[in-house]
């Protein structure tokens, strides 16, 4: 039988085996590694090593809690900065999607976990540039930010907030009546 590579007589012949591999001790953190992905990570992104840190444990959290929510039966609240949509959950099954607007480049909203933490059936918000009486169905989650009705613009899809989370009111009026205080609100990029 003729073969491409006379080292090899016969397929049965052929086995795989590879070089070993020298052995590194596995650490939880490598001072070195950590110092080596950080320079690397800085050049290519222009990111400071602190805000790398900081964006992965953020996305670590974020990772977590959605597993852990995907894993009960509990009810919870995904807005996903980047596609403008928030999905209401019930443990590990989407009930409810809505496109929504989210903040605009310089009043963005915050990405991490929270838990809405006051209702108000309308409410009026103000802030250095905006007076808006009367917002319906408005959910607090994270400070000053929350998802509401919103029924001054239909540019749902583009971020042109101040940080809030806009949904069209009827959809507000779903989540506002579905949601209670205490519910998780996970905001992603």
């Amino acid at each position: 039988m003729k073969t491409l590579n006379p080292l090899i007589q016969s397929l049965s012949d052929f086995r795989f085996n590879p070089v070993k591999q020298p052995h590194f001790p596995r650490t939880k953190s490598s001072f070195l590694g950590i110092i080596a992905t950080a320079t690397i990570l800085t050049l290519i992104t222009g990111f400071s090593p602190v805000n790398l840190a900081i964006a992965n444990e953020q996305h670590n959290l974020i990772a977590r809690n959605m597993i852990g929510l995907q894993q009960s039966s509990e009810r919870w609240i995904l807005i996903d900065l980047s596609r403008q949509r928030l999905i209401a959950w019930e443990g590990n099954q989407p009930v409810y999607a809505v496109i929504v607007s989210t903040g605009k480049a310089d009043t963005p909203t915050r990405t991490g976990v929270f838990k809405v933490y006051t209702k108000y059936e309308t409410t009026r918000m103000t802030g250095p540039d905006y007076d808006v009486p009367d917002v319906p169905y408005t959910m607090y989650y994270d400070g000053g930010m929350a998802i509401h009705g919103a029924y001054w613009h239909n540019l749902f899809g583009t971020p042109v907030t101040h940080g809030c989370t806009n949904v069209a009111v009827n959809h507000a009026k779903w989540l506002f009546e579905w949601a209670s205080v205490g519910t998780p609100v996970i905001v992603h990029n």
